[in-house]
């Protein structure tokens, strides 16, 4: 077994700032998950003016004009087609992951988008709506890929003590491309008919930021170590990450995981598994369970509808229709305010606390809007204010914990091996779940009408109480911990000792030692 040892001299001085890891995260989320958030927002702004559009082109083709419901069917292809490239995106993140590695992966995804904004650019001269289809595909497809690949190349390259903060920014960017995609959309910016098409094409100025910022900074260091088992490329990695040389502890700590996959795999480096064989495996399944419920939750928890009935809402409190679209920017800010808030918390409560008490804050303010929608309808009065209360509530509380904890997980419960395909299969259900919300939210608005809130209650309610009963708390602990925990619950031995630490777990011995051999340098926050 490797020891302390074995690790070269260097690697026991203290690290320095961590500018760069900062930087890195910077980099890759300006081109990944701010880019998601940045692509559902803008394509609201100019929805007549697309359908205009589909319309006018058609008549210069047949020389007759489409019928609503056909411009309508068309619009759906357009929006559909987002979710359906993410589904794609989502399937390829795992195996470009291992194949190229993670930063080199994301640098890739940027093609997705640079032939987007060639289309959109072009649709007009080309007289082409099916472009602009092909182009929302593409941009899916890369919003697919980094909502899978950044959150692991964050949770790999994070110091253990900062591991939830880290991962978590992919939910403050993500909010952050909402915002500011709203306020991109205004009609005095780039929300006007004659300018819609570089609205849906800004999408590349992110990228292109990220094409030449990101291949400064190093790759995931687990990458390096286990996947390619490269450990002087992993020793140098982990230096320019922490700021100075690379934490004896934590190197310790890769070389564990290394050892981990290596007796499994019965060879040095890693071989990542399928998804199919994650299915198989019952080892794994307290964790796969896990992660299949809150990816599907974060989709079907109903916030995407909330943002449905914003205008409505607003308009219904008496706020000019002129006026309504800075009232929305109020939404995206919501949201980026959570998440903030829940990245400065999360390493003080817990991965756990914040995604049950963001499901159970969000059950609680589904029967508040359910009520309060009632009794607008009944026209008594203060209703639309309640329910303007409600928008921002139910958004602040999905912020708070499902919108950034749910990425986060996989990257914490999976060892490297399994890691790629567990989020080929969350974001697989994520994005299954946004398309199936897209088509049936207007049948449930629709048929349910002021209690159209009820379906998503029930899904707040059960994802808590099911996450409750299966979630451990991830925060702080190392691989080998984690594993131990969901060894009981895949053995049906939960009613054991529950301290981990003083279990005769040899993996666990190795850390205990570890950390008292290099407790006077500090590393341990």
């Amino acid at each position: 077994m490797k020891s302390a040892d074995n690790v070269p001299e260097k690697t026991r001085k203290p690290s320095g700032n961590g500018l760069t890891l900062g930087l890195t995260v910077l980099c890759a989320a300006i081109g990944g998950t701010f880019q998601y958030g940045y692509n559902i927002s803008i394509i609201n702004a100019p929805t007549s003016y697309i359908q205009k559009f589909i319309n006018d082109t058609y008549i210069e083709r047949w020389g007759t004009g489409l019928d609503i419901p056909e411009v309508t069917l068309v619009w759906t292809l357009i929006v559909s087609a987002f979710s359906l490239g993410g589904l794609l995106g989502a399937l390829l993140a795992g195996p470009m992951s291992v194949r190229f590695g993670r930063k080199k992966s994301l640098l890739l995804n940027n093609s997705f988008m640079f032939a987007a904004a060639v289309l959109v650019l072009t649709c007009r001269v080309a007289k082409s709506f099916e472009m602009i289809i092909i182009a929302r595909f593409l941009v899916g497809m890369n919003s697919g890929v980094s909502m899978n690949v950044q959150p692991m190349y964050f949770g790999e390259s994070a110091p253990k003590h900062l591991r939830g903060a880290v991962a978590f920014s992919s939910a403050v960017f993500t909010a952050f491309g909402i915002f500011l995609g709203q306020v991109v959309g205004l009609t005095e910016l780039l929300g006007s008919e004659p300018l819609w098409p570089y609205l849906l094409a800004s999408n590349v100025l992110p990228a292109l930021v990220q094409l030449l910022t990101l291949p400064w900074f190093p790759e995931s260091p687990r990458y390096l170590l286990i996947d390619r088992g490269d450990r002087e490329a992993c020793l140098q990695a982990l230096g320019r990450l922490r700021g100075g040389e690379a934490p004896v502890l934590e190197m310790e700590e890769l070389l564990q995981e290394q050892q981990m996959s290596a007796a499994i795999n019965s060879g040095a480096t890693s071989s990542a598994k399928t998804p199919w064989a994650l299915f198989k495996d019952r080892n794994l399944r307290s964790q796969l369970k896990t992660v299949m419920a809150a990816s599907s939750a974060m989709m079907l928890c109903g916030n995407d509808s909330i943002y449905f009935y914003a205008s409505y809402i607003f308009q219904e409190a008496g706020i000019p229709p002129e006026k309504i679209q800075y009232v929305t920017i109020g939404t995206g800010a919501s949201e980026l305010t959570a998440s903030i808030l829940s990245n400065l918390l999360i390493e003080r409560v817990g991965r756990r606390y914040l995604l049950i008490g963001g499901y159970s804050l969000m059950s609680c303010w589904s029967i508040v809007f359910t009520v309060a929608l009632s009794l607008q309808s009944r026209k008594v009065t203060g209703m639309a204010y309640l329910s303007m209360v409600c928008v921002f509530a139910y958004i602040l509380s999905f912020g708070l914990g499902p919108a950034g904890v749910t990425g986060i997980l996989p990257a914490e419960i999976f060892d490297q091996t399994a890691r790629p395909a567990a989020y080929m299969i969350a974001g697989s259900l994520m994005w299954i779940s946004l398309l199936l919300m897209g088509m049936l939210l207007p049948f449930i608005v629709n048929g349910l009408g002021n209690l159209c809130f009820l379906p998503f209650l029930c899904v707040c309610l059960v994802s808590a109480v099911f996450l409750g009963l299966t979630l451990p708390e991830t925060k702080g602990k190392t691989l080998a911990q984690i594993t131990a925990v969901f060894d009981k619950k895949n053995q049906g031995k939960m009613n054991e000792v529950p301290d981990l630490m003083t279990e005769h777990d040899p993996l666990n011995d190795l850390y205990q030692l570890a950390t008292g051999l290099h407790l006077e340098f500090n590393y341990i926050s």
